[in-house]
């Protein structure tokens, strides 16, 4: 399978909890994009880690990394590899970690969601495979 590096180029927030927030990603080396809806929370995770913003405790995904890193790992990098369409149309998209420990890689499937606000906090690389961009044209 072929992976296309990106980047989260955006990041859309309404007012709202009970609406969609969106991230965009784009390829790094194209003009590709496309937007993922996610949940309320963790666009704000991912928007208070871009504007700098320290929490006194530690939220979920800095408790997810300290765990990875606790245990001897290391988030290598973050795929989004597949997204299964709906009778509706709507697309739910998948995810996984690649975590190195040791001479092993271990891949954890997670919400594309999540994997990118564990990306933005570790500054590892994004992917998305080819697959999903031929299902997004």
């Amino acid at each position: 399978m072929d992976f296309i590096e990106c980047e989260l180029s955006q990041i859309l927030l309404t007012e709202s909890a009970t609406a969609p927030q969106v991230i965009v990603l784009r390829e790094k080396e194209g003009e590709r994009a496309f937007p993922i809806h996610i949940g309320f929370f963790e666009a704000l995770a991912i928007n208070r880690h871009i504007h700098g913003e320290e929490m006194i405790r530690p939220m979920t995904h800095d408790l997810l990394i300290g765990v990875i890193e606790g245990m001897g790992g290391a988030l290598k990098s973050i795929i989004i590899n597949d997204i299964v369409e709906d009778q509706e149309g709507a697309g739910t998209f998948y995810g996984l970690l690649v975590i190195e420990q040791g001479d092993e890689e271990i891949e954890i499937d997670c919400r594309p969601s999540d994997a990118v606000a564990l990306a933005v906090r570790t500054g590892c690389p994004i992917f998305v495979s080819e697959q999903v961009f031929d299902i997004l044209a």
